[in-house]
């Protein structure tokens, strides 16, 4: 991809991020129905509106792309550009009136995720970053810690529910034990907190590409590392989350792996 549509691409992402933070806003207000999916997962009319948001401004400004979103599948072909859209990621939130919630888009070329944008609109917080380019809060470049020692590390975990019959589990509550300081704060939020210095390491299971790839891309660009929980690379079928400063990473991932 070359600059001239990168920079397309991070205008467009922006754009539909803040067109499906309009729409959220909107019901965010009034309030929304829940229905459930096939799946057992709620999805309101928000979700759904603000998918097709994107979708408008995305297609428009790069038609060559494909896309796969959350609500409405996959429109393309795998393979060369691909937009990722989770319209509403964390709805279980947003129906409970509680500002964990976020609009994630990001785009890759091949394999390589190469732009993210995450939008918290209620939140109050908008990340961005590209290949290259850095991590991004607002107008201020953002970088994670130079941590290095366990006993002096924040670490978040989310969705663990699988690692509880997982034989990390008990690597895991070790993990804990020598860490500084322990939170839940789930979603984009620990992301956030990590890519800005907040917090050192982030653990979780039960996500899908969907909810962390524009999330990766902001973590390797403000400095950190990005894989899922056995030190592998992000694909579509991505379901576990490791993610930190480097040295913490490295410690971390060594621990779980024992």
């Amino acid at each position: 991809m070359n600059s001239d549509t990168a920079t397309l691409a991070m205008t467009a992402a922006r754009d539909a991020a803040a067109a499906a933070a309009e729409v959220i806003r909107h019901y965010w207000r009034r309030g929304v129905e829940v229905e459930l999916k096939a799946d057992a997962t709620p999805v309101t009319i928000a979700d759904r509106e603000a998918e097709q948001a994107i979708r408008r401004i995305l297609q428009a400004a790069l038609p060559q792309a494909s896309i796969y979103g959350e609500e409405f599948g996959l429109e393309g072909e795998r393979g060369g550009l691909l937009w990722l859209v989770d319209p509403l990621d964390g709805t279980k939130s947003f129906v409970r009136r509680t500002p964990f919630f976020s609009t994630q888009i990001a785009l890759m070329d091949g394999d390589e995720l190469v732009l993210g944008v995450s939008s918290a609109p209620v939140y109050g917080e908008t990340m961005w970053a590209s290949a290259g380019n850095g991590a991004w809060l607002d107008d201020e470049r953002v970088r994670v810690t130079d941590t290095a020692v366990m006993d002096q590390a924040s670490i978040s975990i989310g969705n663990i529910r699988t690692l509880t019959a997982d034989a990390r589990w008990q690597a895991l509550g070790a993990l804990i034990r020598d860490c500084n300081r322990i939170r839940g704060y789930g979603d984009f939020c620990h992301y956030h907190l990590l890519a800005r210095g907040s917090l050192d390491l982030v653990i979780e299971s039960d996500v899908n590409i969907l909810d962390i790839a524009a999330l990766a891309v902001i973590v390797r660009e403000a400095g950190g590392v990005f894989t899922d929980l056995d030190g592998g690379p992000l694909t579509l079928d991505t379901r576990s989350v490791l993610a930190g400063a480097p040295a913490i990473h490295a410690r971390a991932l060594h621990r779980l792996r024992r």
